[in-house]
């Protein structure tokens, strides 16, 4: 059986809302006041916009969806940190965290159900892909977290692109979510206050550079060659460091921007000063920041912490070649905070379930 679903209306960039309505014969003016409903009074029901005709209320019930996320639980750090798990339409089930930081509270966002890429250290990435998330299904993660901000009179004032899945596999629908969360009538959050994560994929990088927008880029690094790069991520034996620097040098030369690389610290396998030494070589060159990762915990994984010394061992390397870089803050590691660990807990409970469900009908 086949289920016609309407789409999201948070799936429409401003501009393609404006045109929409005029192909239905409406003034395109009301695009803002339609955003103005969708994301700053926030709304549950198209009813509820009330300076719009019934008729026009009625169009957009007819031909779009607000339901976008059902929240199934979440959890609440010691440090402010909290994790959402959500449901969508289909029943897959999504992650997204609100983080507190000392300059506003930030968004991670997830931009598909599950991971190809593979990363032998991510919970993301076991059971593989399911699908890609629309634009609307990643713009709604961000209005349920700012939803639980306004009942504290706060707002989410930047957005990371770096939950569960390689948003540049998505990227059509990446770019539209980037744009419609930015817009003055919508969130209106600063293109300078979000950031797209990516493993690596480098024809998306050249054509993230050309899109020559103000949005921050990073890149999972992790490793200081290829040999401990193709162990961690199996994506550098598409996408080797070659290929890969050659693409970020573009983005760099192209845009006049600043590029963060993501390395995670592994205990013994690429958190030793010489590893440091060669991430120096790698790098050197670019307009960069090294944003140091102590590895969280992932119960299916086998890597181990980096210990504090070797952390900082690390940090002082770097800085002595030059490289500008920092330990990131850990969040919520009280909370399963790992990317895809709480999807994962969910998943076991459900197999736990049904496995139940069918002893109990043998038994019967």
């Amino acid at each position: 059986m086949v289920i016609d679903l309407k789409p999201l209306i948070y799936d429409m960039r401003f501009e393609a809302l404006q045109q929409w309505l005029e192909s239905k014969g409406e003034k395109k003016f009301r695009a803002g006041q339609i955003f103005d409903w969708l994301y700053v009074k926030r709304v549950d029901q198209f009813e509820q916009m009330t300076n719009l005709s019934k008729s026009l209320r009625d169009l957009l019930q007819d031909h779009f969806t607000l339901a976008g996320l059902r929240e199934i639980t979440h959890q609440e750090s010691a440090d402010g940190t909290i994790k959402f798990l959500f449901s969508l339409h289909d029943g897959h089930a999504i992650e997204t965290v609100i983080m507190r930081h000392n300059y506003g509270n930030s968004v991670c966002v997830t931009t598909q159900v599950g991971c190809r890429i593979g990363c032998t250290f991510c919970a993301s990435t076991i059971g593989g892909l399911k699908r890609d998330l629309t634009a609307g299904e990643i713009v709604s993660q961000v209005l349920m977290a700012q939803k639980m901000l306004d009942q504290q009179e706060q707002r989410a004032s930047h957005v990371v692109v770096m939950g569960i899945g390689e948003p540049f596999e998505n990227f059509t629908a990446l770019l539209d979510f980037l744009y419609v969360i930015n817009h003055e009538r919508g969130l209106n959050i600063g293109q300078r206050h979000i950031t797209v994560s990516t493993s690596g994929i480098v024809p998306k990088i050249y054509a993230w550079a050309d899109d020559m927008n103000q949005f921050n880029l990073a890149v999972s690094l992790h490793a200081p060659n290829n040999e401990i790069r193709s162990r961690l991520m199996p994506i550098n034996r598409g996408f080797p460091l070659i290929e890969l620097m050659k693409a970020c040098r573009y983005y760099v030369d192209k845009t006049g921007r600043r590029i963060t690389f993501e390395y995670g610290l592994f205990g013994g396998v690429n958190d030793k000063p010489a590893h440091a030494e060669e991430l120096a070589e790698l790098i050197g060159d670019l307009n960069c920041h090294v944003n140091l990762i102590p590895v969280n915990y992932v119960p299916e994984r086998e890597y181990t912490r980096t210990s504090r010394d070797d952390i900082f061992a690390f940090l002082k390397t770097l800085q002595n070649k030059g490289i500008n870089a920092t330990i990131r803050r850990e969040h919520g590691s009280d909370i399963a905070a790992a990317c895809g660990q709480l999807r994962a807990q969910h998943a076991q409970k459900d197999q736990k379930l049904t496995k139940e469900g069918k002893k109990e009908k043998v038994s019967k």
